[in-house]
């Protein structure tokens, strides 16, 4: 799906695709797990595909594909909002081609996911109200977990499913993606650049406020006042660090990223009974999906 004609932006387009950069595949990976979980125990046949067709199956494929390209076109956008010279080990693309590029290789492969999706011609019109821990939450579902649970939603509707089943599959992805973020700012201030495939102490130092921080300041009110006057002054960085080490703000987050774990996990156990071990043994590595995004160091 990543081909342009423009022979220096389809380069681009395919820089993480290409260069033997695998990444996590963590999307992909849950969503083909999700659509062989999910493929059960269909209420009504869907027009002009099969219970568990060919077909189907490579609909579902394209919904992972399509997801980690939006995944990628993000990635690009974010490191040149950053300035972010690596990514995944590697040079970043914004450092390597320049940010013009870069944003437009993002853009590229935003506008082909979304050709992409419309090919799949299953639309369902939806309006969604504003859910949060207050203002830090509701943007962490946004930044991270909203593509993840619409995703594993879509798997579910391509298959037929109930709108039971569907929520359940949303749920999922959305407490799955809440606990990979959650863990990803733990990460930020206890992993290694090494570790990360990028530079660590970020966020902090780029002024975004997560959830650790969050939490040291209800146990350090004083904290607050460091927060705005924000941290281009590197003593402000050490202070919130400092403030950071003697609070519990590591351990709730990564509690509160142990909750939504669980949540994950019971929305998969929620799901339908079956006797198919496929699909037995695929909720269960949704499950155990869940296990390692808690305990990952990376």
């Amino acid at each position: 799906m990543v081909v342009a004609e423009v022979p220096k932006l389809a380069s681009a387009a395919e820089y993480f695709f290409k260069i033997g950069v695998e990444g996590k595949r963590f999307r992909p990976t849950v969503l083909l797990l999700m659509a062989t979980a999910l493929n059960v125990h269909l209420p009504e046949p869907i027009p002009n595909v099969g219970p568990v067709t060919t077909e189907l199956r490579a609909r579902q494929q394209r919904i992972a594909e399509i997801t980690e390209m939006i995944h990628v076109a993000s990635l690009l956008h974010d490191d040149v909002l950053d300035d972010a010279d690596t990514r995944r080990g590697i040079k970043s693309l914004n450092f390597v081609m320049g940010n013009k590029v870069s944003v437009l290789a993002g853009d590229f492969l935003l506008s082909r996911a979304c050709v992409a999706l419309a090919s799949l011609r299953n639309t369902e019109q939806r309006t969604c109200s504003l859910c949060s821990m207050e203002y830090y939450m509701q943007k962490t579902y946004y930044k991270t977990a909203s593509l993840i649970s619409n995703s594993c939603k879509a798997v579910a509707l391509l298959a037929g499913q109930t709108a039971e089943v569907a929520t359940l599959a949303f749920e999922y992805g959305r407490n799955l993606g809440l606990a990979f973020q959650l863990i990803d700012d733990v990460l930020d201030f206890t992993g290694t650049s090494a570790s990360l495939g990028k530079g660590s102490l970020s966020d902090i130092r780029h002024g975004i406020v997560t959830a650790p921080i969050l939490f040291a300041m209800e146990e350090f009110p004083q904290l607050r006042a460091i927060i705005d006057q924000g941290f281009e002054d590197p003593k402000n960085v050490n202070l919130a660090l400092e403030y950071l080490g003697k609070s519990r703000g590591i351990q709730r987050t990564r509690e509160l990223a142990a909750q939504h774990a669980n949540l994950a996990a019971e929305a998969i156990d929620s799901l339908p009974e079956t006797d198919d071990e496929d699909v037995r043994r695929s909720r269960r590595a949704l499950i155990d999906i869940t296990h390692r995004v808690i305990t990952r160091n990376k």
